[in-house]
């Protein structure tokens, strides 16, 4: 049995078959993980959901933005904008049974020992049993009856740094933002969530989260994220590893086997 981790589908089902065919994918052995963002942009989100669904327990994914921006168009916060490309997926009849799935998912995932899966990364003043406290504390109100308030609250930029003393809706949001929004942090704590551009680009002053020393990660500690197709893959670390290598924008998708720690891109 090999445990597989995608990068960003984004609703590119055929993308994804030909990446599981490359890497001989077997469900009846294997299981695929996935760093979330599993539909939207791309033109196949509801076939995507249809497969991954079809795969029952072969398959668990963490939660990203585009994910939770399903949940928020379903319940009427927010409107579906042409570049989602999710009409088909919003007209399926099975939508609602894709909804109450994907409302089970949590925004971090401790695969191993040593390894953490999330959409976005780690922000730098958690520890790896933090980031799985506050995951929890999302994913209890996200499959429960208050569900909706959850998604209602969880749209602005701020509070931007962490601190114990927030509290409710405001808590809440800023770890939603760091678990499916982070890329840079200035300042310290700060998430910035409007640059998206790769690290050489991006202005004096902000700096890509795994850069920044986090004194709660142990060095055995790694941490397996999307999000960031600007990125490319590239963290230059062996403790940070990025999957999301824009494969909607044209570029590739990519699989790491956790087992052996190879990658295969399409």
């Amino acid at each position: 049995m090999s445990n597989y981790i995608v990068g960003d589908i984004q609703g590119c089902y055929s993308g994804l078959r030909k990446l599981l065919k490359k890497a001989d994918f077997d469900p009846a052995h294997d299981k695929l993980w996935a760093v979330g963002d599993l539909i939207g942009r791309g033109p196949e989100s509801l076939q995507t959901l249809r497969f991954l669904y079809s795969l029952g327990d072969r398959f668990e994914t963490v939660l990203g933005n585009h994910d939770l921006h399903l949940l928020a168009i379903y319940c009427g916060i927010r409107l579906v904008k042409p570049a989602d490309k999710l009409d088909e997926l919003l007209a399926a009849k099975e939508l609602p049974t894709y909804i109450k799935w994907l409302r089970s998912k949590h925004l971090a995932i401790k695969l191993d020992e040593h390894t953490l899966l999330t959409h976005a990364g780690l922000y730098p003043l958690w520890s790896v049993d933090k980031a799985l406290s506050l995951s929890a504390e999302v994913s209890e109100l996200l499959s429960g009856k208050h569900w909706k308030s959850l998604l209602q609250h969880m749209y602005s930029n701020e509070p931007s740094c962490w601190s114990k003393t927030l509290q409710d809706n405001t808590r809440r949001r800023f770890f939603i933002n760091a678990f499916t929004r982070m890329r840079y942090i200035e300042n310290g704590c700060e998430l910035e969530l409007n640059c998206t551009t790769s690290p050489e680009l991006a202005p004096e002053g902000l700096s890509p989260w795994f850069t920044v020393p986090n004194k709660k990660l142990k060095t055995k500690q790694k941490v397996i994220f999307g999000h960031w197709a600007s990125l490319q893959g590239n963290t230059h670390s062996t403790q940070f590893i990025a999957l999301d290598t824009g494969y909607v924008w044209g570029q590739s998708m990519t699989l790491l086997n956790l087992e052996n720690m190879l990658q295969i891109s399409s």
